[in-house]
């Protein structure tokens, strides 16, 4: 009878263990794309991103970005109320008919964002402050937090650039 009970109370407190300890599927949150998301945007270039490779501030324009790839002019006062971004990339060929999107990933939520006010991408320019394109644009950042900025150029992922954007 003894042995009964004891092992009817190892069940027990196994069976509350296994209720109280949250499965996989909850501690991990699901990666979910926006539906208006350009469709050559894939899960896996968001979860390769390296969030050691920070942007860094280079040139003599204040550009903040990953030097001789992308930089933008406007990132380091960078606001949650809107503001201009100048972007520049390096190692574009035919720079004119070349289209930049631009996708915000935001670490602590998880969840994807379109950064540019008037939508996901935008045409670039020619050259600029040593730059092969360039564009201006007006960005929002929906929150405070670390942000990866993934680029990519006509459907081919470019760059990542990881900003710590907190005002």
């Amino acid at each position: 009878m003894n042995r009964i009970k004891i092992i009817l109370i190892f069940f027990s407190m196994l069976l509350c263990i296994t209720g109280c300890t949250p499965a996989q599927e909850e501690t991990e949150k699901e990666l979910i794309l926006p539906a208006t998301i350009p469709s050559f945007v894939q899960k896996s270039d968001i979860e390769t991103i390296d969030w050691d490779r920070k942007a860094v501030k280079f040139g003599d324009s204040g550009m903040i970005g990953n030097e001789n790839k992308s930089g933008v002019i406007g990132a380091g006062m960078p606001s949650l109320n809107g503001q201009k971004w100048m972007w520049h990339l390096w190692g574009t060929e035919n720079a004119t008919n070349t289209e930049l999107t631009v996708v915000g990933f935001h670490r602590e939520s998880g969840t994807v964002h379109p950064i540019l006010i008037d939508g996901w991408s935008l045409k670039l320019g020619g050259e600029n402050n040593g730059a092969d394109a360039h564009i201006p644009s007006s960005v929002k950042i929906p929150k405070s937090g670390e942000w990866a900025i993934l680029l990519y150029t006509n459907g081919e992922l470019f760059d990542t650039v990881v900003y710590n954007i907190h005002k």
